[in-house]
């Protein structure tokens, strides 16, 4: 193994590993995504990371603006909202219902105030809207529960199904037909990911069908690194066949590819990269590094006293 270090960002798209590439894990022309686009802005899953505000910041903006002319708008009040907190604006497609328990708006006289866009046939009833850090578009058909919160920016997808309890940070993107109940932070959810239980996903990138069991979780930030100040954090590396590549980011939860799912209770540490296919038994701690693709991973203590690593051959299903 080779102690060089190789900065990601300095490598030529012809020199990026196979596995750091959006196309190892994510199949657009089998399951085409919206914002696929996102994806084009970067040689490597990594980078793609780093450039979510800035996309979803511009598309927020691009579709504001060519879709709020003509429709019913509600400028720092909303009727059936009873808390309502500075600056923002509500634009509501007809058939909307939008009765959320409070919102959150710019309260500083320098900054612009921003939108909260609901499409047609979304239900947003007693959850907690920000919109102090940026717009939110929620797509046709959406359910949006009472007690989860949704920060802006963020682009939700059609008929989403947000429990309550659901937690959307800020830097959020959601494809169409998904479920979430947990806690989401600078993520992109493909269509149909599903991640109806509590869990945590943050910095991270989870491909078509995606799936968390009951309290699966996925760390962002090494934990010793959570014990340093912040600018003196170190870089993920990532070991690929034999090299040691430094990613340029302290924080990676988990890049999922297509149709992965985590089991319940089970961990993913900060750098884990699942290819497609990739599935783990309940209770399976998921290191830093490169799982699949068509893999299971099952932890079973009393037959071995370690996780065991198997071929998955979809023509057995």
């Amino acid at each position: 193994m080779s102690d060089e270090i190789i900065q990601l960002k300095d490598l030529k798209p012809e020199e990026i590993p196979d596995c750091l590439k959006a196309e190892f894990y994510f199949d657009f022309k089998a399951h085409p995504f919206a914002h696929e686009a996102l994806f084009s802005r970067s040689d490597n899953v990594v980078d793609v990371l780093g450039e979510t505000h800035k996309y979803i910041v511009g598309w927020l903006e691009e579709f504001l603006a060519a879709n709020s002319e003509g429709k019913e708008t509600c400028e720092d009040a909303v009727p059936g909202c009873p808390q309502a907190v500075g600056r923002f604006k509500v634009i509501l497609e007809e058939g909307a219902v939008f009765a959320p328990s409070a919102i959150i708006g710019v309260t500083k006289p320098d900054k612009r105030a921003h939108t909260v866009y609901v499409s047609k046939d979304v239900c947003v009833f007693g959850s907690v809207i920000y919109v102090s850090d940026g717009d939110i578009v929620i797509g046709e058909g959406t359910t949006v529960e009472p007690g989860a919160a949704i920060k802006g920016p963020a682009i939700i997808g059609k008929k989403n199904d947000i429990r309550q309890g659901a937690y959307f940070r800020g830097d959020i993107i959601t494809g169409d037909g998904c479920t979430f109940r947990g806690e989401i932070k600078n993520g992109v959810m493909m269509d149909k990911a599903n991640f109806p239980h509590p869990s945590y996903v943050g910095d991270s990138l989870c491909g078509y069908m995606t799936h968390f069991g009951n309290q699966a979780t996925s760390a962002n930030l090494g934990i010793f690194e959570g014990m340093r100040d912040t600018n003196k954090r170190q870089n993920i590396r990532l070991q690929v066949d034999g090299k040691s590549y430094d990613t340029g980011r302290v924080k990676i939860g988990i890049i999922m590819g297509d149709f992965s799912q985590v089991g319940c209770n089970s961990v993913t540490d900060p750098g884990s990269f699942i290819g497609p296919y990739t599935l783990s038994y309940a209770l399976t701690r998921f290191t830093k590094g490169l799982y699949g693709p068509h893999e299971i991973l099952k932890n079973k203590p009393l037959e071995h006293g370690v996780v065991e690593r198997a071929k998955f051959r979809i023509e057995d299903m």
